[in-house]
């Protein structure tokens, strides 16, 4: 019998369940099944106990449909292609439109192909129509919170969403040394850092991104950093705003003992704490003798910078 959440081949995800299908391409698993049998778009095989699982390949041709399907394509006409036609269709449609929605599936197939070429060419057709803000706003945005849901619900691997993280990362890093720094003496000093063992940098890098935009001076300490490694700052006579996320780190049962910890160095100071990730739930209702403000999410911030 075959196990359907541990089939591999060389660490990456092979065999999907229809709900895997459901949850990727966002199309209902009866409108799979009913595609399947009057059209035969797809091909699953079956467990010895008669369950459905589909291959890579039939995930990929899956996605290809839909975003022929989204750009005026009948599934009938779609039924008639070759895979080869289909995937030569989806490729021209991804890099003529590649606006949002669209953007987004072409987004999935380079994550699950591990295709940075795919991804490259996404990109830039956005950027024809699209600034560098508006492309992590609209795309990259929504498309993170649909990888982080896809992860948490054990459809893709986290081999998945670092692949195509550390591309954005990379797109973030050239758009932030691209900018004038000219920095404005009556801004801030920002000091933004993630605590030990919090990898989920993305929404971190761009505030970066967005503070160097507004003439602000940063110091991007960046993941993984034990708060004593901010004593130099923390008796720094000049005001900083120091900055941190909180997606995964620290767990529920350590987090007042974070920010006991960040107090003790903040305290009678003229220091100030942006927290943002919904870890600062737990924690923005107690009694803080510091200067602390939190946020749900980066956009957030965003809204009061």
């Amino acid at each position: 019998m075959i196990n359907l959440k541990l089939t591999r081949l060389d660490n990456i995800k092979q065999d999907f369940t229809i709900k895997d299908l459901e949850n990727i391409s966002g199309v209902k698993s009866h409108t799979i099944r009913i595609w399947e049998k009057r059209y035969n778009l797809l091909e699953p095989k079956r467990t010895e106990t008669n369950i459905r699982y589909y291959s890579h390949q039939n995930l990929q041709k899956l996605l290809n449909v839909v975003l022929l399907s989204n750009n005026n394509y009948k599934i009938s006409k779609i039924a008639k292609m070759s895979d080869e036609e289909i995937l030569i269709y989806s490729r021209e449609v991804a890099n003529v439109t590649a606006i949002n929605d669209e953007a987004i599936i072409a987004l999935k197939l380079a994550m699950l192909k591990f295709d940075k070429a795919m991804f490259n060419a996404t990109y830039h057709k956005l950027l024809i129509k699209k600034t560098f803000r508006e492309v992590f706003k609209d795309v990259f945005i929504p498309f993170l919170n649909h990888v982080g849901l896809l992860w948490q619900t054990g459809t893709l691997l986290p081999a998945h969403e670092h692949f195509i993280a550390n591309l954005i990362a990379q797109k973030i890093h050239i758009n932030t040394e691209n900018l004038q720094y000219e920095i404005k003496k009556s801004k801030k000093t920002y000091v933004l850092f993630l605590p030990e063992n919090e990898i989920h940098e993305l929404g971190l890098l761009y505030l970066n991104y967005e503070l160097v935009l507004r003439g602000n001076q940063t110091i991007y300490l960046g993941q993984n950093l034990p708060l004593d490694n901010l004593e130099y700052f923390f008796k720094s006579e000049k005001k900083i705003c120091f900055v941190t996320s909180l997606t995964i780190q620290p767990y529920d049962d350590k987090i007042d003992a974070y920010f006991k910890q960040i107090e003790n160095g903040l305290k009678n100071t003229a220091h100030q704490l942006l927290a943002i990730g919904r870890k600062t739930a737990l924690v923005k209702d107690k009694e803080h003798n510091f200067d602390v403000s939190f946020y749900a999410s980066m956009l957030d911030v965003l809204k009061v910078l």
